[in-house]
């Protein structure tokens, strides 16, 4: 344990924290015992703990069994404020400062009723732009952003989501199984760097965002570059990518992801 972790540790914090990220990890009620052998502590140690998170509201004990589970404390709290907005407050500075450093255009989007939606953009300095509206959706199979979005989607979720979405549908066998495979290339590679298949002339490079959280990708942060600015090539696409990537570390560090 470094110094820093070491001043600022609060163990009956701790304790607490633990307590309620294991209830939160498991589907059914659990016994005092079961929580302290969960989190490697002895019954006695969580006893008071126990007590204060129930006392407060946030675990609550079976009359019967005497066993704890969550209780919807949590659920209200996070949803107080709305995830889209903390999301695009996390963004704007982050976005703003990596257009004015690659002068491209970039934007976040995430998925909405099985579509694409914008949610910021950020706008080149330079005096040609290509600009994205926010709150613009568009077809999931059809852009970069989509595209990645369906990537990191649960298998499950994405075999529901293409099976009743029209575009993917009207796609012969062959190019349904050509599209599922390039999917696997994006969580292979990490990225998606390719021209854009709606806006010639139009270079997309996309990125995940939130991918090591608990509740797996929550955006997609895209750059949609005008390869006419970049066509002596002063600014290569992987100097692109990294910039992109450092961007999303401190979005993901801003909302805690």
């Amino acid at each position: 344990m470094n110094e820093k972790e070491s001043k600022y540790q609060a163990p009956a914090l701790d304790k607490g924290l633990d307590i309620l990220e294991y209830l939160s990890a498991q589907s059914i009620p659990l016994s005092q015992t079961e929580i302290a052998i969960g989190i490697e502590k002895t019954p006695n140690e969580i006893y008071r703990m126990l007590m204060s998170l129930e006392s407060r509201g946030y675990i609550l004990r079976d009359e019967v069994s005497g066993k704890y589970r969550l209780s919807l404390k949590l659920f209200y709290l996070s949803h107080r404020h709305s995830p889209m907005d903390e999301l695009r407050k996390a963004a704007q500075f982050p976005l703003e400062e990596l257009s004015n450093t690659i002068r491209q255009s970039c934007h976040l989007s995430i998925l909405y009723m099985n579509q694409v939606m914008v949610i910021i953009h950020a706008k080149s300095p330079g005096p040609i732009a290509l600009s994205i509206e926010e709150g613009n959706l568009f077809p999931l199979p059809l852009t970069a952003s989509g595209k990645v979005l369906l990537a990191y989607m649960p298998d499950a979720e994405r075999n529901t989501t293409l099976r009743n979405n029209a575009i993917f549908k009207k796609y012969p066998k062959p190019q349904q199984e050509d599209f599922i495979n390039s999917l696997e290339d994006i969580q292979k590679t990490g990225s998606y760097v390719k021209n854009s298949d709606s806006v010639s002339g139009v270079t997309d490079i996309s990125v995940p965002i939130g991918i090591g959280g608990n509740n797996g990708i929550i955006a997609c942060l895209t750059i949609s570059m005008l390869n006419a600015l970049n066509a002596d090539k002063a600014i290569e696409n992987d100097v692109i990518l990294g910039e992109a990537n450092k961007c999303v570390k401190k979005i993901e560090q801003r909302i805690g992801v």
